[in-house]
């Protein structure tokens, strides 16, 4: 139940939003909708609200349209139910929400989009309160799937995406710098006309490097396969398109151009490791039985699929450093 503790949303009807995360239970308050509201899943820690707050204020005061959090009777950022759920209301951003970056257009608009965003909180000073350390820590997630694969189908995947990453050659030692976290084209937020208004889900807002962040966007939005398909291909005309939104707002300098042509590679191969080690813990990811017998199932085919994107963008790398180049 939400709990009653804000009034801004006395009075206003409530309806379950139809573009439901993976981690926050969603409803839609007022119609026209005036507020979003979410029961916070518990892997994120109610301080994760003090950041929300500190980088939303900083956009707002560069002009940069964002949701803001709806300050409760008492002043709060959140509040909890009787159970002990936390809850939060955000400000609604007219607009919409895709799933799947289906044109080079809507690819260019979300590199603006994100290259805005990157460029306005380039002088924020914030501490974050909510860290989830070694989120990317690629080594790490490899040593923990090299540790945990045991036989049978699943060890040889692993061999193969271990395998793969020590074959990498990437470099790891850019500065962290603000970041949103997870920009799946599903948190950015558009106008109907297809322009990027804001970016939406901020409860991965980090200190991270500009590969990582960029990376995982190109990972998401270039694979017009998906992640539930192991006929992966890295679209080069979208990343393209992605890339040229990004430069003409924010143009990179060249140890990110050269940092970034193998960015979406290592961002694969991690979650490709991350994917295989649930096929042995089956605990962390959720899964499709409509399509799939077990979760183990599932992670495997999504493992490979994610292998099958890498090394795609393997082959490609020369043609991503031309593009991220200006060719």
């Amino acid at each position: 139940m939400i709990p009653d503790a804000w009034a801004s949303l006395r009075g206003l009807g409530l309806r379950r939003c139809e573009d439901q995360g993976n981690l926050n239970a969603t409803w839609v308050a007022g119609e026209p909708p005036r507020f979003i509201v979410q029961r916070v899943s518990p892997v994120f820690a109610p301080e994760v609200h003090d950041d929300i707050e500190a980088v939303t204020a900083h956009l707002a005061a560069r002009g940069l349209a964002t949701p803001r959090l709806a300050r409760t009777d008492d002043g709060a950022l959140w509040a909890r139910d009787a159970g002990g759920a936390v809850w939060r209301a955000m400000d609604f951003i007219p607009g919409r929400t895709h799933h799947r970056v289906g044109t080079p257009a809507l690819a260019r608009a979300a590199g603006a989009l994100v290259a805005r965003f990157h460029r306005a909180v380039e002088d924020l000073e914030h501490g974050y309160r909510h860290v989830r350390a070694g989120a990317h820590d690629t080594a790490q997630h490899m040593e923990r799937l090299d540790a945990a694969a045991t036989g049978g189908e699943g060890r040889r995947l692993a061999d193969a995406i271990l395998d793969a990453w020590r074959t990498w050659q990437g470099r790891l030692d850019l500065p962290p710098r603000h970041c949103h976290g997870d920009l799946k084209i599903s948190n950015l937020r558009f106008s109907e006309g297809g322009e990027g208004l804001c970016l939406i889900d901020l409860d991965t807002l980090a200190l991270q490097p500009i590969d990582v962040e960029l990376g995982d966007a190109w990972r998401s939005w270039c694979n017009p396969a998906g992640e539930d398909s192991t006929e992966a291909r890295f679209d080069l005309e979208v990343f393209a398109a992605a890339v040229a939104g990004y430069r003409e707002v924010r143009p990179f300098g060249a140890e990110e151009r050269e940092a970034l042509a193998d960015a979406p590679e290592r961002i694969a191969l991690e979650l490709a490791a991350r994917f295989c080690r649930d096929a042995f813990e089956d605990r962390y990811f959720g899964w499709d039985a409509a399509r799939f017998p077990t979760r183990v199932a599932h992670n495997l085919h999504r493992a490979a699929g994610q292998l099958a994107l890498a090394r795609a963008a393997r082959r490609q790398r020369e043609e991503i450093a031309r593009r991220l180049a200006g060719g």
